[in-house]
């Protein structure tokens, strides 16, 4: 990984995925990169292979506009969230249903898988998080407490905290390692941001990231809920955060049509690559360090 900052970025624009009959809304990357999910307007989600662009196989099922798509780590299974107020759960090997959840009474707006991939957690209009059991499709926690619209999940790596950020400015970090279902999860409540939080992510050494409308991006100490640094750089809206592999740097792409990789020691912009992507939606580290950026039809890599 880097030593001294990320210093020499090639550009190379890899593959228009297309096949939607409508606006693509979400992405998501395999963590191993070998596949990219998307869904549309069009309630269909899309497989394709990341290297080549090769169409896989089309996913359908949802009565609504697909918002968020979700890959487990392992690859075995895809998770979709709709407008219809459900979550699909696929299984990628034959691209059948494995579960349709329902418990939210709104459009679902996220959803994410644990490091394990034994839970998964969604977001919803409906201000709640809800963490379900992926083998049996049951809801396992309802987590309650945000005073608006739920954008982002996103588990800790050893599956221990799970952190959701909202339109209400602020994120909330929950402890979700009891067994019992109705056992209260303890949370932190952080505070700081000044517009809707977009995106939320975990470094391998616990500390939280999260990206702003407010054009900031923080970083937290989750034990004592205090912000470690204020990143501020962005012209536009923060989209998307994520970590380095080994936690060194954290990326945050924007709706200023840059990606920006910051220190995670000083807080810190160390590299700002520009007008590759029209409105960053996605970012994220392949395992070998490189970044990768994902606007509304073109993904840019950006390697070191």
């Amino acid at each position: 990984m880097f030593k001294n900052g990320p210093k020499d970025y090639r550009h190379l624009n890899l593959k228009e995925f297309g096949g939607h009959k409508d606006e693509v809304n979400c992405v998501a990357f395999s963590e191993d990169f070998q596949i990219i999910v998307t869904g549309s307007d069009d309630e269909r989600v899309r497989v394709f292979k990341a290297r080549t662009g090769e169409f896989l196989c089309k996913l359908r099922g949802h009565t609504g506009s697909v918002k968020t798509v979700a890959i487990s780590a392992d690859s075995k299974l895809i998770a979709s969230g709709s407008f219809d107020k459900t979550i699909r759960i696929w299984q990628t090997s034959d691209t059948q249903l494995l579960h349709c959840l329902k418990g939210h009474t709104k459009s679902v707006e996220v959803v994410c898988f644990s490091p394990n991939s034994e839970l998964l957690c969604s977001g919803s209009w409906d201000r709640t998080a809800i963490i379900w059991q992926v083998e049996s499709g049951h809801p396992f926690k309802i987590l309650c407490g945000h005073d608006n619209l739920v954008q982002s999940v996103a588990f800790s790596p050893k599956g221990i905290f799970v952190a959701t950020g909202s339109w209400d400015f602020t994120v909330r970090v929950w402890r979700i390692d009891d067994e019992h279902y109705n056992k209260p999860v303890s949370h932190l409540v952080l505070t700081g941001h000044k517009g809707n939080i977009h995106s939320v992510s975990f470094s391998k050494d616990n500390v939280l990231a999260s990206g702003s409308w407010d054009k900031t991006v923080r970083l937290w100490n989750i034990k004592t809920g205090s912000c470690i640094h204020t990143c501020s750089g962005h012209i536009g809206w923060v989209q998307a955060v994520t970590f380095s592999p080994d936690g060194t740097y954290v990326a945050s792409a924007g709706d200023d049509e840059t990606v920006r990789v910051w220190d995670v020691v000083n807080g810190k912009c160390v590299k700002t690559l520009e007008g590759q992507t029209d409105q960053a939606h996605q970012c994220g580290f392949t395992p070998g360090g490189a970044l990768v950026a994902s606007g509304a039809a073109v993904t840019t890599l950006a390697l070191t």
